[in-house]
């Protein structure tokens, strides 16, 4: 009966302190829950107010510019040739017609290669402008969320609700930046 006796004590005191560590668990697992931050931002609003976007622009600007140039040079060829093409065309021989008919249509298809080169190439262009512009975004967006103790920041554009309680961080990400 003595064996009994301790056996049901020491379950008593077992249950005891399983149940301490269960209080004491959920109790640190609501605390935590409670200090969880978000924040959000519109980086495409960031972008844009990026003093280093106008320069990135005007460089896309000039280099799309430059590239459209070529391409009006080719077209106005194209259309001088095909002019005097339909001019000479009845005064030709076969030989001759079929030569500038073959040389207007490699022309032609020059000048939808490069309208398709120029695409990707202002492409790539607009990347290796832009590409630093974000990068510096990011890091001061990572910055500000690490001091304000963020643990997630959403980009209000892809996605469809945040709540009062998620902190809108462009107005601090600015400051960082030096943006007023």
């Amino acid at each position: 009966m003595r064996n009994n006796l301790l056996n049901q004590s020491s379950m008593r005191n077992i249950l005891k302190v399983t149940l301490l560590f269960v209080a004491l668990f959920a109790g640190s697992i609501s605390a935590q829950a409670q200090t969880y931050k978000f924040g959000h931002i519109d980086f495409q609003q960031l972008l844009q107010v990026m003093p280093e976007r106008d320069a990135a622009q005007k460089a896309m600007q000039k280099h799309a510019n430059e590239l459209e140039s070529q391409l009006t040079n080719m077209q106005k060829e194209y259309q001088t040739k095909v002019q005097a093409y339909i001019a000479q065309r009845d005064s030709l021989s076969e030989a001759v017609r079929s030569a500038k008919e073959n040389d207007l249509q490699d022309l032609q298809q020059r000048i939808q290669n490069f309208q398709a080169v120029a695409q990707q190439d202002l492409q790539k262009k607009r990347e290796e402008q832009l590409q630093p512009i974000i990068k510096k975004a990011r890091a001061a967006v990572d910055a500000v969320a690490k001091e304000e103790g963020l643990i997630y920041v959403f980009d209000v554009n892809s996605i469809l609700y945040h709540s009062a309680q998620s902190e809108d961080i462009l107005p601090l990400v600015k400051k960082k930046l030096g943006i007023q």
